[in-house]
């Protein structure tokens, strides 16, 4: 059994994506708000909360201990970005702590590949072939500015052989994602086919509308050539239970998205 499988055995709650298709040498885990020692705003309903960001004002030492608790279960210990809601998808060999960009892509086994979110849209990537994997961060902005297109043409660039598979992880729900007219126009100006993936809200003096933040990501995925997308039925907002949300609670912790390339053993 390698590190990686004693995850199955934790008393961490986890998400294993549920993705046909997927190469076995292939890890992926999102986690939930429980499991970890932060509290407060960054605990859990039940006890200690598993918050992974340290740019959220938690206790460092709780935020330090809940990541080296998950570090102890992966291949390698992660490496965060500075996450900027922009359109850069980085390669996991230039990776420092910091280094802001809104995706990393690893082709390299035991490279874990992660993003922090607690109401945008973590999407995972896996070609078909197993040889290169990705981890997203896209929040409306970076996907309107190109995010999952650009994680794909880096894919492509590493090496990713024939279809690539997508995971969408927890998000904001369609029912609670309420935007103006000017999220409207970011995504119809590049995409009129996004359109249908808003719901106008008429009782409203001013323009607003309820978006579908995981029909958006799949029309743009489709756009780039992906069209295996698993996921997309949670909300993060609906859900405090399990999730951490922004939107809900506005000040709060912060979840992990990861996937990667099994070692040899």
């Amino acid at each position: 059994m390698t590190v990686s499988d004693s995850l199955y055995e934790q008393d961490i709650p986890f998400i294993f994506p549920d993705w046909s298709g997927l190469p076995s040498s292939i890890r992926a885990i999102s986690t939930l708000r429980d499991g970890g020692i932060s509290q407060g705003l960054y605990g859990a309903v039940t006890g200690g909360g598993l918050n992974l960001g340290e740019h959220v004002a938690d206790d460092p030492v709780a935020v330090e201990y809940n990541r080296k608790k998950i570090n102890r279960l992966l291949p390698s210990d992660v490496i965060f970005l500075s996450q900027v809601h922009g359109n850069i998808a980085v390669n996991s060999n230039n990776l420092t702590p910091g280094l802001e960009a809104d995706a990393v892509v690893s082709s390299q086994p035991g490279s874990v590949c992660a993003v922090l979110t607690a109401d945008c849209l973590p999407v995972l990537f896996s070609d078909v072939a197993g040889r290169v994997v990705a981890a997203a961060h896209a929040g409306w902005r970076g996907l309107a500015a190109g995010i999952l297109q650009n994680t794909v043409d880096q894919m492509r660039l590493q090496g990713a052989a024939g279809e690539i598979l997508a995971w969408m992880g927890p998000a904001i729900g369609p029912a609670q994602f309420e935007v103006g007219q000017d999220v409207f126009n970011a995504f119809v100006s590049v995409n009129e086919n996004t359109a249908n993936c808003f719901f106008e809200k008429r009782s409203t003096s001013q323009a607003k509308y309820l978006a579908d933040i995981y029909g958006l990501a799949a029309k743009l995925l489709a756009g780039a050539g992906v069209t295996k997308i698993f996921g997309g039925q949670y909300c993060t907002v609906s859900e405090p239970e399990k999730f951490y949300s922004y939107r809900r609670d506005g000040v709060t912790g912060r979840m992990a998205s990861m996937i990667w390339i099994e070692p040899d053993q």
